[in-house]
């Protein structure tokens, strides 16, 4: 009698990864940080006090941590003067950006983040102002080279229509092109970049080089928590994470002129919905046949240290698990990856960096 003898084998079977997109002229990202209120927001910070804040130690720092890319907001009052003349200093510092992050292995969007004036959608002027902002930038910039440094165009483009933005979008990378052919242009749609608008985006045809860019800091009562000049600045009861943001009996608790800017707190949020609201986004982005970056998420450190950080570990995981790369915000600040008195966060870090 023949006896056959099968041995089973242990198989460990890995679930596949999602595979991270490749990006036009090998403008390849996956981890960065925001350097927000350097060149943006700035409060007045100039000299010593500019260096301080941020320079080459601090790209070094990234780097080493294991961050790829550094997104570089700049604001036009802080790059022009009220004569629309250029202010030297502030366009030398975007140099020297560069060339730290060139020396570290990091590749660099430049984003234009704030507009001096607010008539940008009522003003025929202030768009020609802003198409002409954006050539004298590309004839600054053309010389370094498409997979170091990429454009986004406008951080939160607020127009009372999507097709607003589109037209002056349209515009726009017309101009760059005249002078920039293959730039990487980084783009988000009308309201400040929502994964809710991303539908109403038109994007130019035949154009290969541009990224799709949405903003997430949702639920915004809790990632605004107590932060100057939101809408809820002045609540301050609890706020939780997963869950309620705030409860129905916490909200109620507050006087009618708190509770009339608080619509919407008392939704649940968590891992689920985070990762459902992100994946709208993965499916446009599929659609317009572009690759898809995060441009801005992130928290305030006013909010329990412990809901902040599931947050981040929440929002880590749908971000991985669609295998879109990401740009937190930021640095320094409220929203500071570092801690207030510069030293390391080391959990938070060790929670953005790990693969």
């Amino acid at each position: 009698m023949l006896i056959v003898v099968f041995f089973a084998t242990s198989l460990t079977v890995r679930a596949q990864q999602p595979v991270p997109p490749k990006f036009p002229e090998g403008f390849n990202i996956q981890k960065g940080v925001n350097i927000g209120y350097w060149l943006s927001d700035a409060s007045g910070r100039n000299g010593t006090a500019l260096v301080d804040f941020f320079g080459e130690k601090d790209v070094i720092f990234l780097a080493q941590k294991g961050f790829d890319h550094l997104r570089i907001p700049i604001d036009e009052g802080e790059l022009w003067n009220y004569k629309n003349d250029k202010y030297d200093d502030a366009f030398k510092n975007i140099h020297a950006a560069i060339g730290w992050c060139k020396a570290n292995k990091l590749r660099v969007i430049i984003d234009l983040h704030t507009l001096k004036g607010h008539r940008l959608w009522s003003s025929d002027d202030e768009q020609d102002r802003f198409i002409a902002m954006w050539k004298e930038l590309a004839l600054e910039l053309k010389k370094y080279p498409a997979n170091l440094v990429a454009y986004e165009l406008l951080s939160d483009p607020i127009a009372d229509s999507a097709g607003e933005w589109n037209e002056l979008l349209a515009k726009t990378i017309k101009a760059i092109r005249e002078i920039d052919a293959k730039r990487v242009i980084v783009v988000s749609s009308n309201q400040s970049g929502s994964y809710s608008t991303i539908s109403q985006l038109k994007l130019p045809e035949g154009d290969n080089h541009i990224i799709l860019n949405f903003h997430y800091f949702e639920p915004i009562y809790f990632t605004h928590y107590r932060y100057k000049d939101s809408r809820q600045q002045d609540y301050g009861g609890p706020v939780h994470y997963p869950g309620a943001t705030i409860t129905a009996k916490e909200l109620n608790e507050q006087p009618a002129t708190i509770r009339n800017l608080l619509a919407g707190s008392t939704q649940d949020y968590n891992d689920d919905i985070i990762a459902d609201q992100i994946a709208t986004a993965t499916r446009m982005a599929k659609k317009f046949k572009v690759p898809l970056i995060c441009g801005e998420w992130g928290c305030t450190s006013l909010v329990p240290r412990k809901d902040r950080m599931r947050w981040y570990k929440d929002m880590k995981k749908a971000l991985d698990k669609n295998a879109i790369p990401w740009t937190v915000w930021t640095y320094k600040g409220d929203f500071g990856i570092v801690q207030g008195d510069g030293s390391d966060d080391d959990k938070l870090l060790k929670l953005l960096t790990k693969d």
